[in-house]
């Protein structure tokens, strides 16, 4: 019997992990309505980067682009931002952010990651204004920044005590 691709989705870190045993570069996706901010770490799991944004459009779409990203970048896992509300409950944001989850893991038979977001771009924008980033600038990249921001989260929890 063959063995059956990956196509984990959990918002554990060591499940997560235990999927990629030997680490591997990770692409982080903050799914908005209009855009897809990217982000991606190293392959030793150590530093997050802002990447781009794509605009966003029917997932048939998406999914080429992030297929194609995916093979350039040689990337083993995947981790979507997750849009919980203040209290840790999931409105429909999060609901539909889960379903594109299950349809890009499945798409490109790869581990998933959800990782909570919140605070990601207001962490994002106030660390773009210390750095004098204009206002058009902050809008045009605020997406793939706070992409970066919680990849360095996930990234951190993988790589901390009990990983590595």
């Amino acid at each position: 019997m063959g063995e059956q691709p990956t196509r984990l989705i959990t918002d554990s870190a060591s499940q997560f992990a235990d999927a990629l045993p030997d680490g591997g570069v990770l692409l982080a996706l903050d799914l908005g309505t209009k855009t897809i901010g990217l982000a991606t770490c190293d392959a030793g799991w150590r530093f997050a980067n802002a990447g781009k944004t794509l605009p966003r459009g029917k997932f048939s779409r998406d999914r080429l682009a992030l297929e194609k990203i995916v093979g350039e970048r040689g990337v083993t896992g995947i981790v979507i931002g997750l849009p919980r509300n203040m209290d840790g409950s999931e409105g429909p944001r999060a609901q539909a952010s889960r379903a594109y989850a299950r349809n890009l893991s499945e798409a490109l038979e790869l581990p998933v990651l959800l990782w909570d977001e919140r605070w990601s771009t207001q962490s994002a924008d106030m660390a773009m204004i210390g750095q004098g980033t204009s206002r058009a600038k902050r809008a045009e990249r605020i997406d793939s920044h706070a992409a970066a921001v919680f990849l360095q989260g996930a990234i951190d929890a993988l790589s901390g005590p009990g990983f590595g």
